[in-house]
């Protein structure tokens, strides 16, 4: 296990934190994420002004229009790409997206951060329409859309943030993907307690609504994921720092943790 504390050189949040910790991942255990050379990535990331050009995309999933933002690194052509799931209350705007798409593009690597149904420019009701698999096969839409494109990569990571990375894992489960990397994120629900996201992350949710629409269990199905790396803090007040024990644990080499110290479920 890794433990950082904040002071350290691994990144924590703000800036291109969570892409760094993405590519250091990648670089060090997946460097078959990426079909060039080492000389060409060096420089691709020599570039500092590497420009961007980003592409609103609309997909349908259970007859739900959903949107999505694909950030393409101008320099890199047939750039591998990175998809984002947001968290429960959050959208395809959040602040981590953001910041992932930004540092994406800066090493070369498309993102494709997009809203689930309910959420941000997507069709749908959050309260009613959203469940844990729902919310995989949003994902997995957003993965056959970009898989039918001839100016990405077929190589594909996830990234995924809280509920984001449970979809993550839920997805990573059942399809190959290159590499997968999770913020905070339960590996079941209910959890203990409430297991309510902090007020600040979106509106109130209604009375029982985690009960009675995301109940799940990914336990059982975490050894058919590898190429992992799992964040978490160590004080994280919603999902315990268990589940990220448990979810490490029971997938399949090569993984990676990360425990963050002092850093609570916003990270």
């Amino acid at each position: 296990m890794s433990f950082i504390p904040r002071n350290s050189r691994l990144p924590v949040p703000g800036l291109a934190a969570w892409f760094s910790t993405f590519y250091e991942l990648i670089d060090l255990s997946f460097d078959e994420l990426i079909d060039i050379d080492q000389y060409q990535i060096n420089q691709y990331l020599s570039v500092s002004d590497m420009k961007q050009s980003i592409e609103t995309i609309r997909f349908t999933v259970d007859g739900f229009r959903l949107v999505g933002s694909l950030h393409m690194p101008r320099a890199v052509p047939v750039p591998p790409v990175i998809v984002g799931c947001h968290g429960l209350l959050a959208d395809r705007s959040s602040a981590k997206q953001i910041s992932m798409a930004e540092a994406a593009v800066d090493a070369g690597f498309a993102y494709f951060r997009f809203d689930h149904r309910g959420c941000g420019d997507s069709q749908g009701d959050r309260n009613s329409d959203t469940s844990h698999a729902a919310r995989c096969r949003d994902l997995s839409g957003a993965l056959e859309t970009l898989a039918s494109r001839d100016d990405l990569s077929d190589r594909i990571g996830l990234f995924g943030s809280s509920m984001g990375g449970a979809v993550c894992l839920g997805v990573a489960a059942a399809r190959p993907v290159a590499a997968v990397v999770t913020v905070a994120a339960p590996m079941r629900l209910p959890l203990s307690g409430t297991g309510a996201p902090p007020a600040d992350h979106g509106p109130p949710l209604p009375p029982g609504f985690v009960r009675e629409n995301l109940r799940f269990d990914l336990t059982g199905r975490l050894s058919k994921i590898h190429r992992l790396l799992v964040i978490h803090g160590d004080r994280d007040e919603v999902v315990p720092v268990s589940h990220a024990e448990t979810i490490y644990t029971h997938a399949s080499p090569p993984a990676r943790r990360v425990i963050l110290e002092d850093c609570d479920h916003r990270i």
